[in-house]
């Protein structure tokens, strides 16, 4: 089959990546779906660890190939499994979190890890929950009720988007913020409140607002944001951090929120990294949403299979708004 493979990364992976005409079609496990898959959507988690050497070399495979969520046919169902040859699924495929390996013809799904494409749902917004649409709904509804006020730092990527919506389905009030290109976008998906971060600094204006209830940073890097949240929270709040890099700050930032206490200068609300799992309710939870035109998918840009460099390299610049896809099969037009 056709994937994209890389070995190891130099100047990064959109420079990396190799296409080969000739990899292996991966066997499925009793648990596992044979997907043929249609489309993939990239997310942050698809480049970052396997930029780093030692996570590289620990979590991915030798002939690694990128890409978590995907939309597709089953070519060979799992065992006991409902689903049926050449139906139409989405989800998360790969038996490696960090190299899942949706850039290619085939992959293999694990059984509580994909669902039908339900009817009235387009199989491309389908294709682009995933990842995203997991972590946002993990980080938000664990943790909030209804009338909650909810902060996300980043409504405008792919977290954010599905993230305004979700919560305002669970009926929170939802201050998010975005670049001044971005507000109307934001705005369009629900948010009650968009702060302008080109006007001025997010802190500042946060400390403006009434206390929120619930914080989720969708950006990272700014770590202030989590060392001053006692300034714009409620005392039982969370901050709870999805977009870390995997680095040398970050890892000082982590340690110092384990180690010190908040009367010696650590954090005053408690803090919480999250990484995504597979769950299929919430995945059809989510799809629900969308068939019923609740929320939206937000494409950003769709590229061509051989195109995927292209399209890893969009996704670096952090000016993505919504999901990029991947067109493997060459069928979106199609469907």
């Amino acid at each position: 089959m056709r994937a994209w493979q890389y070995e190891t990364i130099e100047n990064g992976i959109e420079n990396s990546l190799k296409l080969s005409t000739s990899a292996p079609v991966p066997t499925p496990k009793p648990n596992q779906h044979l997907v043929r898959i249609i489309a993939t959507a990239l997310n942050p988690v698809d480049y970052k660890p396997a930029e780093v050497p030692l996570m590289r070399r620990v979590a991915a495979p030798k002939q690694a190939t990128p890409g978590i969520d995907i939309v597709g046919r089953i070519a060979k169902p799992a065992s006991d499994s409902p689903l049926k040859v050449d139906q139409l699924v989405f989800g998360m495929a790969g038996a490696s979190a960090f190299a899942g390996g949706a850039l290619a013809e085939y992959d293999v799904a694990d059984i509580k890890a994909v669902v039908a494409v339900a009817e009235g749902l387009d199989p491309v917004d389908a294709g682009s929950i995933g990842v995203a649409g997991l972590t946002a709904y993990q980080s938000i509804m664990p943790h909030i009720k209804f009338g909650s006020r909810l902060f996300l730092n980043g409504g405008s990527g792919g977290v954010g988007i599905w993230g305004i919506q979700i919560a305002k389905a669970a009926g929170c009030d939802v201050t998010v913020s975005c670049s001044t290109a971005n507000v109307e976008l934001c705005r369009s998906l629900g948010a009650d409140q968009v702060l302008d971060y080109k006007k001025s600094p997010v802190l500042e204006q946060l400390k403006q607002e009434k206390p929120f209830d619930h914080v989720v940073d969708n950006v990272g890097g700014d770590y202030d944001l989590y060392w001053r949240c006692h300034e714009y929270t409620t005392p039982s709040a969370k901050f709870i951090g999805i977009a870390a890099s995997p680095n040398l700050s970050f890892f000082a930032f982590a340690a110092k929120v384990r180690l010190v206490p908040g009367f010696l200068g650590g954090g005053k609300r408690k803090y919480a990294g999250l990484f995504a799992e597979p769950k299929t309710d919430q995945l059809e939870w989510i799809a629900k949403l969308v068939a019923e035109k609740k929320a939206r998918a937000v494409i950003d840009e769709r590229f061509a299979f051989d195109k995927a460099p292209e399209a890893f390299r969009k996704l670096k610049t952090g000016r993505a708004r919504g999901k990029i896809i991947v067109d493997v099969a060459g069928e979106l037009g199609n469907l």
